[in-house]
């Protein structure tokens, strides 16, 4: 069974580009373009592994991500924070930060560092 990724992204450009690269990589993949989408998916599935990007409209990352941490069916779930703005805002401890723009190879390597390969 294939690993899944829940991709958290309000730029549909950046969520399609991640949704390839992680299928292409053999991951399972989700999709939600707000915070409050990525909860409803939450509350129905639970994802190996985030990537979440922090400037989003209904709500910040960092503000959707200090919820995850509260919950205690998601708060072990790696988080990688995938974003253009500068430093950490706020999330701390999240698996990695990755600044836009990236290097496809690199979000994989963390990717399969967090969680392992695609499927095992």
């Amino acid at each position: 069974m294939a690993r899944k990724i829940l991709v958290i992204d309000d730029d549909p450009i950046i969520v399609k580009y991640l949704l390839t690269l992680f299928e292409d990589n053999g991951y399972e993949t989700r999709s939600a373009g707000t915070g409050l989408e990525g909860m409803e998916i939450l509350k129905k599935e639970t994802p190996h592994l985030i990537t979440l990007d922090l400037q989003m409209p209904d709500e910040w990352g960092s503000r959707f991500y200090r919820k995850i941490r509260k919950d205690p069916k998601l708060k072990n779930i790696p988080i990688i924070v995938i974003t253009g703005l500068d430093g950490r805002h706020a999330v701390k401890n999240a698996r990695a930060v990755i600044r836009k723009p990236f290097d496809p190879k690199d979000l994989i390597r963390v990717v399969t560092e967090a969680i392992g390969p695609a499927a095992e």
